[in-house]
């Protein structure tokens, strides 16, 4: 279990485009998510034992925040050719198997992770309605073997100070999970 750190984003960056097929066999772009929301980019992938920690505090959030002007959106960028785990068909499933309520989207080519400049999964960009990033971090403190329960808090933290359009502190601490599998040639330097 390699342990990688995000890179944390400049806070106010625009989210980045893209236009990538999901697991209900549609493609979403960044304009699928509606203007006027919050938009929650999610790096995520199914083999990941970080992930795997934390995927029910994941459904816990979509199901709390969507009724509330979020919108969410989970990316799995691996290389699905070393870590076939990860690929659309288990993609498929694992959506289905867990029941997302949110678009679950392969990044095959790797460009839109390096766009936004994500390392590990999870990795976290909360981005406000005129789509400029306020948060990217950690979901918690809790990691796998750890005594810590998974609460989602200080993501939630940062949802709630959005939603109720209050400053969100610049102190953001990173997440923490498995690096990001590369393809040969595409890791970030």
């Amino acid at each position: 279990m390699a342990l990688t750190a995000s890179t944390m984003l400049p806070l106010g960056t625009a989210a980045p485009e893209f236009s990538l097929p999901a697991t209900d066999g549609k493609f979403y772009s960044l304009q699928n998510f509606h203007a006027g929301k919050l938009l929650l980019v999610m790096f995520i992938c199914n083999h990941c034992p970080f992930v795997k920690h934390v995927r029910q505090q994941l459904l816990a959030l979509a199901n709390d925040y969507q009724g509330k002007g979020v919108a969410f959106v989970a990316i799995s960028s691996n290389d699905t050719q070393a870590y076939p785990a990860d690929n659309m068909d288990n993609m498929k499933l694992e959506a289905l198997n867990f029941g997302f309520s949110f678009p679950y989207l392969l990044d095959e080519t790797q460009t839109v992770a390096l766009a936004y400049d994500a390392a590990c999964t999870p990795d976290f960009f909360l981005f406000d309605n005129n789509r400029q990033l306020i948060y990217r971090g950690r979901l918690d403190a809790s990691r796998p073997g750890s005594d810590i329960p998974v609460t989602g808090t200080e993501l939630r933290t940062a949802l709630n100070a959005a939603l109720a359009d209050l400053p969100l502190s610049a102190e953001q601490l990173p997440s923490v999970g498995c690096n990001i599998k590369w393809k040969s040639g595409n890791a970030p330097v």
